[in-house]
Formats: C-alpha cells, sequence, structure tokens
C-alpha cells in the first residue's frame, strides 16, 4: 500500500525475503490490476489492504495475518493516523475553518482518507461537506498544494513519505491528527496458514536492512485482532454525485 519508485526497490527485497522464509510464492510482487480483484482471488498468497475495506467488504471473505508496526512515534503499536494538511498560505487556523472548504479524498473506502477525518469531524460537531475524489492520497495532498481543493486528510506514513520524496511537500502545512486507529493490515485468501505467514513476514523484516526498514518505515510486524479492526466507526459515504 506504500509503493512508490523510490520504495519499490525495497518492497521488492522485503517480500523475496518474505518468500524465502516461506519457501514458496511469486517471483515479484503484483503492482497492476484492480486491488479488489487481488484481494478477493481465493489463490491469494499475500497482500496489504486498508481497515475500511478489510471491515466494510472483505472480513469474512479473507484471512487477517498481521499488522504493520508502523515507524510513527505519535502512534501506538500497530496504530496510525491521519494528518489533516492545508497550504501554508491559506490562513484558516483549525478544521472546523475548512467544514465547507474543498476537501480531497482518494477514496470513499479509505480509513484515512475518508472515515477518520469524518468522524474526527463529527467528534467536533461538524462534518467535511464539500468532498472531492481525487483517487489517490498523493493526488490529494497535490490537489491541495495546487489550489485545487483546500484540505485533504492523508495517512501518516504516506505524508511522511510525500515529505521525504516530494518537492510539493514545502507549500503544505499539518493542522491536525485524528486519534490513531489499527494500521493497514496484511490478508491472505481463506483457508490459508495465516501463522506461517505472520513468521514469514516477521522474520524477514528483522532480517532486512536497516535501511530498508526506514525506507519503507516499518519497526515490525504485530498482531491485532479483527474485533479491533471492525469496532472502527464507519461514517456515512461521499453523496453519490461527488464519489
Amino acid at each position: 500500500m506504500y509503493d512508490r519508485p523510490e520504495t519499490a526497490a525495497a518492497n521488492d527485497r522485503f517480500w523475496e525475503a518474505i518468500r524465502d522464509h516461506l519457501g514458496h510464492g511469486p517471483a515479484r510482487l503484483t503492482r497492476d490490476g484492480d486491488p479488489w480483484d487481488h484481494w478477493q482471488n481465493p489463490d491469494l498468497l499475500l497482500s496489504q489492504t486498508c481497515g475500511s475495506p478489510y471491515r466494510n467488504r472483505l472480513h469474512g471473505r479473507v484471512t487477517l495475518v498481521a499488522t504493520p508496526d508502523v515507524d510513527l512515534p505519535e502512534c501506538p503499536t500497530g496504530h496510525y493516523c491521519s494528518v489533516l494538511i492545508a497550504r501554508l498560505d491559506d490562513s484558516r487556523a483549525t478544521p472546523h475553518d475548512f467544514a465547507t472548504a474543498r476537501f480531497a479524498y482518494n477514496d470513499p473506502l479509505s480509513q484515512s482518507g475518508w472515515a477518520a477525518p469524518q468522524t474526527y469531524a463529527a467528534g467536533l460537531g461538524f462534518t467535511f461537506s464539500h468532498p472531492q475524489p481525487t483517487g489517490a492520497h498523493r493526488a490529494s495532498a497535490q490537489a491541495v498544494a495546487g489550489g485545487r481543493a483546500d484540505i485533504a486528510a492523508i495517512d501518516a506514513l504516506t505524508w511522511a513519505l510525500i515529505q521525504r520524496h516530494d518537492e510539493f511537500a514545502a507549500r503544505l502545512r499539518v493542522i491536525a491528527r485524528t486519534p490513531p486507529t489499527p494500521a493497514l493490515p496484511y490478508i491472505t485468501a481463506q483457508g490459508r496458514d495465516a501463522d506461517a505467514l505472520r513468521v514469514a513476514l516477521t522474520r524477514a523484516l528483522d532480517a532486512l536492512g536497516s535501511a530498508d526498514r526506514h525506507t519503507l518505515g516499518l519497526r515490525g510486524i504485530t498482531s491485532i485482532s479483527a474485533m479491533d479492526y471492525l469496532a472502527v466507526p464507519n461514517p456515512a459515504p461521499p453523496p453519490p454525485e461527488t464519489a
């Protein structure tokens, strides 16, 4: 889920180590096609999804394997959050100031891009009422930086990668963070050995060089229960005409 040109080689080495510990698996990662087709494929060996797709459509159809412990010091083990970003030259100071502003979001079934910010806003007594779909977190950040949107909620690890690799990040600022929720889970098809996959993930990450772990933003592998994922709130989806 965090694959981009700058992380691709590290992801490849991580997969190669996982495959070596498993003793089987494809030689290369699959990077094209519809993720829903991959996630629901009865032959799926290993993938990563988002908490919202897992609790809304995939729970009961796939097997939960493990959860990454991502390198976000402000979050508990195995958790992440969203950062709410705006332009540096936008004088509005609080998320509530953006209630009717153009809100860029990557996907209506994104935990960090849609569910987390809307749940956060509801807790403060408002909603982001002018949503605009972009198709990707990076595209949402670009939309804000370029003035096509005013605010967006970005997965905190994705934001760290954007800050590290994209020049347009210099035109953006963080105005708030949402409460942490379980990080993006690793899944496999029903009937596969989740324990063996969890062990392979753990051993592969332990063997991965520190530079690759830093590149991927991974500190470790942990386990978070399906019930914890399912307990995260589901806000109303965006209006059909903007989805």
